[in-house]
């Protein structure tokens, strides 16, 4: 039986360009309530898409969010995973995919961009590479043996997928004219498209391989907006300024990716 992990953000559906759509510190709680409705019915979107080609297949989906995205009730046909971080046990999946991702901190014209930390990160670099949290995830999967065949999101986070993994199949929901601005499809017409490329995606999934390009040993630079307490210390810590750490790690699922 084929397995697959769905890995979710609120970032990155249709209808969704504003941080107070993602964000509970903003003060508008219904409209966040109003954005997981959104990424659920692209997720079960997915879902569907994938089961149209395995249709007995094991789907599990992943919060990814981190205040919380998705309720567990709202999704259909897949098994609702939100603790911890389970994409860095990929073993005996078949592939993993993206909906509702946005592109990396500082991409220009992205809506909502940002890497981890839309409020405290400037930029993650992995061996000397700008990454995101697509790349990071792809990558961690990756050296798990696990393809990353589908993302749906913004274009720009599309274009940012493409850049690591050229084969992939992306689902655009939306075209990004700002940090806060997009030009959205319609709901009916976002689900469509995802269900139909999640389904090639699947269709395709030997043709995808394993994203890792990226080899270790691995060293991540954080840059912070902010200077920091610098408080987190240890063996492979070694801070540069108070704005920017390098954390060296064997293994890229050491690293706080």
């Amino acid at each position: 039986m084929q397995s697959f992990f769905i890995l979710t953000d609120l970032e990155g559906p249709a209808g969704v360009d504003s941080f107070t759509q993602t964000r509970p510190g903003d003060g508008y709680p219904e409209r966040i309530e109003e954005a997981k409705k959104l990424l659920a019915r692209e997720v079960n979107a997915c879902i569907e898409g994938i089961r149209l080609v395995y249709p007995d297949s094991r789907i599990d989906v992943w919060d990814g969010h981190g205040p919380g995205g998705l309720l567990a009730e709202d999704l259909v046909g897949g098994n609702y995973l939100r603790e911890g971080q389970p994409y860095k046990r990929l073993e005996g999946y078949d592939a993993l995919l993206f909906v509702g991702q946005h592109a990396m901190a500082g991409t220009y014209n992205a809506p909502l961009n940002h890497t981890y930390s839309s409020k405290t990160v400037a930029y993650y670099r992995l061996n000397g590479v700008l990454i995101g949290e697509f790349a990071a995830r792809a990558l961690i999967a990756g050296v798990q043996g696990v393809p990353t065949i589908f993302l749906s999101g913004d274009d720009k986070a599309a274009l940012e997928a493409c850049l690591f993994v050229p084969e992939i199949e992306t689902a655009v929901v939306k075209r990004g004219l700002g940090i806060e601005a997009a030009e959205h499809l319609d709901g009916g017409e976002a689900c469509h498209l995802i269900r139909e490329s999640a389904a090639e995606a699947v269709r395709r999934l030997d043709e995808i391989p394993p994203f890792t390009g990226i080899a270790g040993a691995y060293t991540l630079e954080i840059g912070y907006l902010a200077p920091q307490s610098m408080d987190r210390q240890g063996e492979g810590i070694e801070w540069i300024n108070d704005r920017t750490v390098r954390i060296s790690r064997d293994d890229v699922r050491d690293l706080p990716l």
